[in-house]
């Protein structure tokens, strides 16, 4: 086995063992291969899930986006408020549309908006999307006055969508479209290339004539769109427009990302290890949850997995 691989492996071996040996795994009441327990680890990273695969696209342009938790917080705040506060008579699909819609929306435009800054004025993404993070967790605490609308209790419409959009098919369902669209939009196209060339050498891409400013524009609106929609579905889960959810996702989606192997220098990476990334966050929180593991302690674990993730890029890219 090449040297580069074997220090992945040996990290993939850990997480394995760990799961076979884990107390959790023989607990007759809970066990961890039970069927319920595995569908609910996919359930709980499809939101961090699907943040993490546009953040690949991100990071792989040289790029950072901080703002993600705070636009999801705006897409939940904005679903609830459509749901509850528009009064226009019409049937209780197109009002579901309409949420969704209008929640999706808005939070591409506050992508777009964190890419045209960059791409256009070229400030540092990590500060823009800084100062985006901060500006749009403002926004959705005042439009909601900071406080939470509360959604899917009772029988009206906003029941309906709840329902509907906490199922487990749909959530799952929702991040396996996202990861195939896009496995293949990185592998298979054009514009997946020049997202590597940017992210690989800039100066070289723009030499070549490569829409620099085009394709970043792009990965920030997908990021955007992508946590709007996660958003859509934090609010049916939680019952709630919380203008507080979604704080710490987007240490959450970098940690994937790069224990799937993405370096945050860019160029180098696949929406393959950004889902084993994933993975292997929700196995490793799930376990420790089952074993009732203080979550203090679990924060300073996955802290551990993060630097150790980082260790082993290092060795791969010096073998």
């Amino acid at each position: 086995m090449p040297r580069r691989l074997q220090s992945f492996a040996a990290l993939a071996g850990i997480v394995v063992l760990a799961i076979v040996i884990s107390p959790a795994a023989a607990d007759g009441s809970r066990v961890f291969l039970q069927l319920g327990n595995l569908t609910d680890i996919l359930r709980q990273i499809s939101l961090i899930g699907m943040i993490a695969l546009a953040m690949t696209f991100v990071i792989l342009t040289g790029g950072i986006d901080l703002s993600v938790g705070s636009i999801l917080a705006l897409s939940t705040a904005i679903t609830a408020m459509c749901l509850t506060r528009i009064t226009a008579e019409m049937s209780y699909p197109a009002h579901i549309a309409l949420a969704i819609a209008a929640a999706v929306l808005v939070s591409g435009l506050a992508g777009l908006l964190n890419g045209a800054v960059t791409a256009t004025i070229r400030i540092q993404p990590f500060i823009v999307t800084l100062a985006s993070m901060i500006g749009v967790r403002g926004l959705a605490k005042w439009i909601t006055r900071n406080e939470n609308i509360d959604i899917g209790f009772g029988h009206d419409v906003a029941a309906a969508f709840a329902a509907i959009f906490r199922e487990k098919f749909i959530v799952i369902g929702s991040y396996a479209c996202a990861a195939a669209l896009f496995g293949i939009t990185l592998a298979r196209t054009v514009f997946g290339r020049h997202v590597r060339a940017i992210g690989d050498n800039e100066n070289a891409a723009r030499y070549a004539g490569l829409p620099i400013r085009a394709t970043k524009i792009w990965v920030y609106t997908i990021s955007g769109l992508l946590s709007g929609f996660a958003g859509v579905l934090y609010a049916a889960e939680n019952h709630q427009g919380n203008p507080n959810a979604g704080v710490a996702y987007e240490l959450d989606a970098i940690a994937a990302v790069v224990i799937g192997g993405t370096p945050l220098s860019g160029g180098r990476g696949s929406v393959t290890g950004t889902i084993i990334g994933s993975l292997i966050m929700g196995v490793l929180t799930n376990m420790l949850r089952l074993n009732n593991v203080d979550s203090n302690l679990e924060m300073m674990i996955k802290a551990v997995i993060i630097v150790l993730a980082v260790a082993v890029q290092r060795e791969r890219e010096s073998a």
